[in-house]
């Protein structure tokens, strides 16, 4: 898949698609705005691809120290730009766009 497609199915569809990983599915729940959903599949995922998702729906809580300690684990720095940006650079970088 790639990231126009994921857009499109974020947008068009009332789960995600099947055969995304644990990590894309959480940035598909986020885009659709369920951030609970999106945390639950993040927190399932047990790799660092989900540390790192997990590390950024802390962010967008409000969570810093949390967020802090989730990047720590996927080995990321702390991004500095909107959560828009950030959004879409894990996005991208996980369907390896």
């Amino acid at each position: 898949m790639n990231y126009e497609d994921f857009i499109h199915s974020a947008g068009s569809e009332s789960g995600p698609p099947s055969d995304l990983s644990l990590p894309l599915a959480a940035m598909w729940w986020e885009k659709k705005g369920d951030w609970h959903k999106a945390h639950e599949a993040a927190q399932e995922a047990g790799s660092v691809e989900g540390d790192w998702v997990h590390a950024y729906l802390h962010r967008v809580e409000g969570d810093d120290s949390n967020a802090g300690y989730w990047y720590t684990r996927a080995k990321k720095d702390k991004h500095k730009g909107t959560f828009t940006e950030e959004w879409e650079a894990i996005t991208r970088a996980l369907l390896g766009d």
